[in-house]
C-alpha cells in the first residue's frame, strides 16, 4: 500500500444532540475532526499508510485528539506538541429546510502558530507517495500559510504527488486573500479538487450557470473551467464534487473530472442521499476516496466513482470521519444501494 501524508488542523468538535439549536442545548456531543485529518482516516481505513502532520498543545486535550487518530490507525509520529490550545468548532446540525451552522473558536490554535522549525519535513516525506492539503490550513493564519508552502516545497523535493482540496471558508478569510495565497500554491499541485464555489472564490474561475439549490448544473461550464485550470496550472486532473441541495436532509451527490492527458471530461453517477445523518466531512471523504482510487491504480473514471460512493456513504455516519470499508464502498459503486441487512 502507498504512503500518504496529510497536513492540517485537527479540532475538537462540539455538536448539538438530536438536531437541537445552540440555544436549546444543555450538552454537546464530542468528537474530533478537520479536513486533512478526515482524509487521513479514510485512507488508513482503506489500508494505506496514512500519516497526519499537525501541531497540538502539550496537554490532555491535545492527547485526546492524537488518540482519536491512532484509534483509526493513522500515523501520528510527526505531530508536534507546541502552542497554546486545540482549535474548537461548534456544530448546530440542520434538518429539512433548516441549514447546519458552524461557529469557530480556533484563534491562536497550535497549528496557527507552528512553523517549519517544528517539523522534520525530510523525515516526513521520506518514502511518501502522496501529499494532501486543503485551503483551510493556509487560511488559519499567515504563519500557517508559510508552513503550508514549506511543506509543499519539501514534498516536491522528494518527488511526492500533491493534491489540494480548495475548501474556501468565508469565516476564515476573504476571497481576495484566498486568491493571493492559493494561486501561488497551485504551482506545487498535481490534482486539484473543489466545487463550483471553491473554483470561483479561491482561484477566480466561474463555471457558468450553476444553481445548487435548483439542481441546475451546467456541466459544460465545468469542462470549460477545468480546461482553463489545466492550461494555467498544468494540473494532471481537475475534480469537482456536485451537490444539489434540496434541503439539509436531502441532497443529490455526484462529481466530475477532467484529465490533462486524455482531455476527457467525465461525470459520475448521481446518488440521492435522504435522509442525511451528518454531511460534515462529506467533501473530505470524497477526496479520500478519489485519492485511494488513484493510489490503487484505478483509471480516473473508476477512481472518481469510488470517491463519490465513499462520500455518499459518509453522509450516513455521525462525526467527521468516514468509517466505511473498501467492500462497502465497492458494493455501492457497483450498483447495490439496497441497504439490506448483511447477515
Amino acid at each position: 500500500m502507498a504512503k500518504v501524508v496529510t497536513m492540517g488542523e485537527i479540532m475538537l468538535r462540539l455538536s448539538t444532540p438530536n438536531f437541537e439549536k445552540f440555544i436549546q442545548a444543555d450538552e454537546f456531543d464530542v468528537c474530533y475532526g478537520g479536513g486533512e485529518a478526515n482524509v487521513a482516516v479514510s485512507l488508513a481505513n482503506y489500508g494505506h499508510d496514512a500519516e497526519f502532520v499537525t501541531a497540538v498543545p502539550n496537554n490532555e486535550i491535545g492527547e485526546c485528539a492524537v488518540a482519536a487518530l491512532r484509534k483509526y490507525h493513522v500515523g501520528t509520529e510527526h505531530i508536534a506538541k507546541c502552542g497554546e490550545r486545540l482549535g474548537i468548532y461548534f456544530l448546530e446540525s440542520g434538518c429539512s429546510m433548516r441549514p447546519s451552522k458552524v461557529v469557530y473558536d480556533r484563534a491562536h490554535s497550535s497549528i496557527s502558530t507552528a512553523t517549519a522549525a517544528d517539523f522534520d519535513f525530510d523525515a516526513i516525506f521520506e518514502g511518501a507517495d502522496w501529499f494532501h492539503f486543503t485551503g483551510i490550513t493556509p487560511a488559519v493564519s499567515d504563519s500557517a500559510a508559510v508552513l503550508t508552502e514549506e511543506a509543499l516545497k519539501a514534498a516536491k523535493k522528494h518527488g511526492v504527488k500533491v493534491s489540494v482540496d480548495l475548501n474556501f471558508r468565508k469565516k476564515l478569510w476573504s476571497s481576495e486573500k484566498a486568491q493571493k495565497v492559493m494561486k501561488n500554491l497551485m504551482q506545487y499541485v498535481d490534482v486539484c479538487i473543489g466545487n463550483e464555489e471553491d473554483a470561483e472564490l479561491v482561484l477566480g474561475y466561474k463555471p457558468g450557470k450553476t444553481d445548487v439549490t435548483s439542481g441546475d448544473l451546467e456541466l459544460d461550464g465545468y469542462k470549460s473551467i477545468f480546461e482553463q485550470m489545466v492550461a494555467d496550472y498544468n494540473f494532471e486532473y481537475c475534480i469537482s464534487s456536485l451537490r444539489v441541495s434540496h434541503s439539509a436532509s436531502d441532497n443529490g451527490w455526484s462529481a466530475c473530472i477532467y484529465s490533462r492527458e486524455s482531455k476527457e471530461f467525465y461525470h459520475s453517477k448521481e446518488y440521492s442521499i435522504h435522509p442525511i445523518v451528518d454531511r460534515v466531512g462529506g467533501g473530505d471523504s470524497f477526496a479520500g476516496g478519489v485519492i485511494c482510487g488513484m493510489l490503487d491504480g484505478k483509471d480516473f473514471k473508476s477512481a472518481l466513482e469510488f470517491g463519490v460512493a465513499a462520500s455518499a456513504l459518509k453522509h450516513t455516519i455521525p462525526g467527521d470521519f468516514n468509517l466505511v470499508s473498501r467492500k462497502e464502498v465497492e458494493t455501492l459503486a457497483g450498483g447495490d444501494a439496497s441497504g439490506r441487512v448483511q447477515r
